[in-house]
C-alpha cells in the first residue's frame, strides 16, 4: 500500500517537472519555443511597420481622409453583461499627429439598445459633445486619452517618431512582433504585428484609467478595396476585459460635415 502511494506521489510530483529541467535551454533550442526571442533580428522597427501598412491595406490603410464603422458593443462590468445592438463610429483623420493620445481630427461614436441611446459623445476638432450638446468644460477632452491611441501607426514613420523593437511576444497564441513608437511629445505606445501575415492584432498605452490594451482578431474586407477592419476589438484595462467592439461593416473616405460632430441634441432613434 505504501508503494502504491508513493507511486501515486511521485507521478503526480511528475506533472509539474520542468521539461527544461530547471535550466535554460541554449539559444539554437530558445529559437524553437515560440516568441522566446526575436525572429528575424534583421528586420527593423521601420521595415515591420511598412509590411503592416501593406498588410492593412496599404497607402489607403496608412493615410485616409475618413472612416466610418457600425456593429454592436459587448460591456462587461464585473457580472453584469450590458449589449449595444446598435453601435458605430464615425472618424475624420488629421494629416498630423504629435501627441498619440490627445484627440485630434474629428470622432462620434453612438451606442444604442434598442431606441434607447446609451452613449453619444463626439470631438469636432476643438469642442467635446455629449448627447446634452456641447460639454462646458473642456477638459472633458481629456476622456479621449482613453480612446486615442492605435491610429499612432499610421504616423510610425513619420518625422520626429521614434520606433524601437521590443521583445517578441505571443499574442492570442500567436507569434507577434511587438514595437515600441515614442511621439515627438515623448508618449509612448505599444504595437503587436502578427509574423504570419504583418496584421496588427494587438496595442497598448497608458491612460487614465491604466494600461489600455486592444487586441484585433476577426479580419474581412468588403469589396471596395482591400482594406482589412479587424471584425472584433477585445478592451482591457490593467489586463481586465472591459468590453468588445464588434464591427460588422465599414467605409472608409466617405465625406462627413461637420454638423456630424456638432451636437445640439441627441437623435431618437439611430440613422446607421
Amino acid at each position: 500500500m505504501k508503494y502504491i502511494v508513493a507511486c501515486l506521489m511521485l507521478s503526480a510530483c511528475s506533472v509539474h517537472v520542468d521539461p527544461l529541467n530547471g535550466k535554460p535551454p541554449n539559444l539554437n533550442n530558445r529559437a524553437g519555443l515560440d516568441a522566446a526571442v526575436q525572429t528575424n533580428i534583421d528586420l527593423s522597427p521601420a521595415e515591420i511597420v511598412s509590411r503592416a501598412y501593406l498588410a492593412a491595406g496599404g497607402e489607403l490603410f496608412q493615410k485616409p481622409q475618413s472612416l466610418f464603422l457600425s456593429g454592436y458593443n459587448l460591456i462587461r462590468k464585473g457580472e453584469e453583461e450590458t449589449v449595444w445592438d446598435k453601435y458605430a463610429m464615425w472618424r475624420v483623420y488629421a494629416s498630423e499627429k504629435e501627441d498619440a493620445h490627445v484627440a485630434n481630427g474629428k470622432v462620434r461614436i453612438e451606442g444604442w439598445t434598442g431606441d434607447e441611446v446609451q452613449l453619444l459623445l463626439s470631438f469636432d476638432g476643438k469642442d467635446t459633445y455629449n448627447k446634452d450638446g456641447k460639454m462646458e468644460s473642456q477638459s472633458a477632452n481629456q476622456m479621449w486619452s482613453n480612446s486615442f491611441g492605435f491610429g499612432a501607426i499610421r504616423h510610425a514613420l513619420d518625422a520626429g517618431w521614434k520606433r524601437n523593437r521590443m521583445a517578441d511576444r505571443l499574442i492570442d497564441g500567436n507569434s507577434t512582433f511587438m514595437i515600441e513608437l515614442t511621439d515627438p511629445s515623448a508618449k509612448k505606445t505599444l504595437f503587436g504585428i502578427r509574423q504570419t501575415d504583418f496584421a496588427i492584432v494587438y496595442v497598448g498605452f497608458q491612460t487614465p484609467r491604466g494600461w489600455h490594451e486592444r487586441r484585433y482578431s476577426n479580419f474581412f474586407s468588403n469589396e471596395k478595396g482591400n482594406w482589412k477592419q479587424a471584425g472584433r476589438v477585445r478592451l482591457f484595462y490593467d489586463g481586465v476585459k472591459s468590453n468588445e467592439a464588434i464591427w460588422t461593416n465599414f467605409e472608409v473616405n466617405k465625406e462627413y460635415q461637420d454638423e456630424l460632430f456638432q451636437i445640439n441634441s441627441a437623435p431618437l432613434a439611430p440613422d446607421f
